[in-house]
């Protein structure tokens, strides 16, 4: 038997989403809940690898067990009674054997979110990045404009990564001002290591003023990685949604 779950978290106080030896982790916190459940050892897919700090509105996961001794729609909230207040899982469901959250996925949606005052928010200190200075919503999102495509994102990699291939499509974005914070949403069929922060400290220089929006065709032709900006904290990450 196959269970698709989604689950939520705040990833402030975690490693990120693989389990690690000596760090705590996403993965780790729903096995060890699993275990506890299911009274055996669970191995569980995930869809996305969030990195220490970053948050899930939509992570999709699956483990393959051979017998259920409770309904899918029971799941979450068994599953909730153990798990953390910062890890809940929203949904569960069967699905066919082969499923697999990662391999079949067809589009990922990120969000990237900036607090763009002179003094910081204590309250949204680890859901966003703090940036003091003036940032034009309009000079970014024309450069954003550009990112749209299928196109070699080489230069929004962080270095390292192990793909076969650096060519990657994004078919929406979008940036909003809501008051003091500024939100970013990228919709791709699949994003390199540390791609969304690059993109989203690339688009902060062009709001700066210290570049012009037609900079990010530059970057993009030259495959460079020092071309673009810094990659910003992952407390500013939420993943949103796995569409499949």
């Amino acid at each position: 038997m196959n269970v698709k779950l989604i689950v939520e978290y705040d990833g402030t106080n975690y490693h990120g989403w693989q389990r690690q030896k000596n760090a705590i982790t996403i993965q780790e916190t729903l096995e060890d809940a699993l275990k506890v459940l299911l009274k055996k050892d669970i191995s569980i897919l995930g869809a996305g690898r969030t990195d220490s700090g970053a948050h899930a509105r939509g992570q999709t996961a699956n483990f393959r067990v051979d017998e259920l001794r409770i309904s899918p729609d029971r799941l979450p909230f068994a599953l909730n009674n153990i798990l953390p207040k910062d890890i809940q899982v929203k949904h569960a469901e069967q699905v066919p054997v082969d499923f697999h959250s990662s391999l079949w996925a067809k589009k990922k949606i990120y969000s990237y979110h900036i607090f763009n005052n002179r003094v910081s928010s204590p309250l949204l200190r680890n859901y966003s990045y703090h940036f003091p200075k003036a940032l034009d919503i309009e000079k970014m999102r024309k450069a954003g404009g550009y990112l749209i495509g299928k196109q070699d994102f080489a230069s929004f990699a962080s270095a390292g990564s192990n793909v076969r291939t650096t060519v990657r499509q994004i078919m929406s974005f979008d940036i909003k001002r809501n008051g003091k914070l500024i939100s970013a949403t990228f919709k791709g069929d699949g994003f390199l290591y540390n791609m969304v922060r690059i993109m989203m400290g690339t688009l902060l220089i062009v709001g700066e003023g210290k570049v012009a929006p037609e900079h990010i065709l530059y970057v993009i032709k030259s495959r460079k990685r020092e071309l673009a900006g810094v990659t910003l904290p992952s407390k500013g990450l939420i993943l949103e949604e796995v569409i499949y």
